[in-house]
């Protein structure tokens, strides 16, 4: 059954919207703190994670990453700047596209996004089910 835009949700769909959000805010929290121990910043962190895991090659460009972090793309050139300011990525131009930007893991980058990626994905084997998104069954009601 379709659930209609207009219609309020039941104390049940809130619940689980809550429940969902909490869970997302915990991981968050966690991933926070955990990259600012390391001494970067979430968004630095989110920025390697993507390089790393871009499906298919060790790289990714300026705008793929835009997409990957939800932002505009001057907004991955400044995070992309701090980045390398550390070491932790380098730019290269793009082979196929000249006008493109790649962006590659140094070797210091690529030690630091496995050490930091370990933690992360041992932290979500550690909440066993914990952090579930909700299906259709539960997030909707049959009305």
């Amino acid at each position: 059954m379709e659930i209609e835009i207009n219609e309020i949700p039941t104390k049940k769909e809130f619940e689980t919207l809550s429940d969902f959000r909490y869970q997302l805010r915990c991981f968050i929290r966690f991933s926070e703190d955990l990259t600012h121990e390391f001494g970067i910043t979430n968004l630095q962190y989110l920025l390697l994670l993507h390089v790393k895991g871009y499906r298919n090659r060790e790289w990714a460009t300026v705008s793929e990453l835009a997409e990957r972090l939800q932002t505009q793309h001057h907004g991955v050139v400044a995070l992309a700047s701090r980045c390398e300011k550390l070491g932790l990525i380098y730019r290269k131009r793009g082979i196929v596209d000249r006008r493109e930007v790649e962006i590659h893991l140094t070797d210091d980058g690529n030690k630091l996004v496995k050490k930091i990626a370990r933690l992360h994905r041992n932290e979500l084997l550690g909440l066993n089910g914990v952090f579930k998104v909700p299906g259709r069954k539960e997030f909707i009601q049959s009305k």
